[in-house]
C-alpha cells in the first residue's frame, strides 16, 4: 500500500472576499507540480460563497464536474436550460463533453453558502454535455458508508463518465468499517468533512486528505460526530 497525506493548513488557499476557497490541488494561481491531482481526481475545491454573490457564466469542456453543498443554497443555471437550486444533502453532476456554459450564485442574501467543487478527468472525451442532481436522503445509512456517484447509471447515486466511485459517511457513533476497491488498480482519496478518522493507522482531523492506492481494501476508524467523502479513482494520470 502507498499513501499521500493532505493536511488540511497545506491547502492552497485564495480569499476574494465574495469568495474563500481552499485548494487540495494545483488550481487558478495555486500551482504546486506535487500536487496536480491523485489519479483521475484533478480539482477539490472546498468554497464558501458570500450572501448573494457567486460564479458568473463561464466554460467548461472535457471534465466531470460534481458539486456536494455543505451547507447553503446554491443557484445553478446553465446553456442546457437548466436553473436549479441545490442544497446540503444533494449532490450534483455536470458532463462538461463537447462545452458548457454555467454559473453558480449563492441564492440567500442572509447567510453563505459552502460547497466541495470537483473535478474528475472522464474516460469518454467530446460527449454531448449533461446535467443531474438527486437528494441523497434516500441513500443515507447512519453510521455506514453509503454509495452516491458511481459509473453506473443504474448504480444507487448519480453516475459519470469514468470509473470512479463516491461514499459518503455520516458517523454518530464511534464505528469501525472497511472499504472495498470496486475496480482493481484504483485508489481511494479520504477527504474528512467533520471530526477525527483513522484510516490504516493515519490519524486525520477536519478537511485533512489522505490517498491510499495498491491496496483492495482499507479500514476506518470513525470517532463519533464524523463525516467522510471517499472518493475511489483510477491511478493511470
Amino acid at each position: 500500500m502507498k499513501t499521500i497525506l493532505h493536511k488540511a493548513d497545506t491547502r492552497g488557499h485564495a480569499n476574494h472576499g465574495w469568495l474563500n476557497s481552499y485548494h487540495t490541488f494545483s488550481f487558478a494561481n495555486y500551482q504546486d507540480a506535487e500536487r496536480m491531482n491523485f489519479g483521475a481526481l484533478r480539482v477539490l475545491n472546498d468554497d464558501t460563497v458570500t450572501e448573494g454573490r457567486g460564479f458568473g457564466t463561464h466554460p467548461h469542456k472535457n471534465m466531470e464536474i460534481i458539486s456536494i453543498p455543505l451547507m447553503g443554497d446554491l443557484q445553478h443555471q446553465d446553456n442546457m436550460g437548466n436553473s436549479t437550486v441545490i442544497k446540503e444533502g444533494d449532490i450534483q453532476v455536470m458532463s462538461a463533453g463537447t462545452g458548457v456554459m454555467h454559473s453558480e450564485h449563492n441564492k440567500n442574501l442572509d447567510k453563505a453558502v459552502q460547497f466541495l467543487q470537483i473535478w474528475i478527468i472522464p474516460n469518454t472525451e467530446n460527449v454531448n454535455p449533461r446535467y443531474d442532481q438527486i437528494s441523497t436522503a434516500d441513500l443515507h445509512k447512519p453510521n455506514k458508508l453509503y454509495q452516491i456517484l458511481s459509473p453506473n447509471k443504474e448504480d444507487a447515486g448519480v453516475w459519470i463518465y469514468q470509473d470512479v466511485w463516491f461514499n459518503l459517511g455520516d458517523f454518530t457513533n464511534d464505528t469501525t468499517t472497511t472499504y472495498t476497491i470496486n475496480k482493481k488498480g484504483n485508489g481511494i482519496y479520504a477527504f474528512v468533512l467533520e471530526g477525527d478518522i483513522e484510516i490504516e493507522n493515519q490519524q486525520l482531523n477536519k478537511r485533512d486528505g489522505f490517498g491510499l492506492w495498491e491496496t483492495d481494501s482499507i479500514t476506518i476508524n470513525a470517532s463519533k460526530n464524523s463525516k467522510l467523502l471517499l472518493m475511489e479513482v483510477p491511478m493511470i494520470f
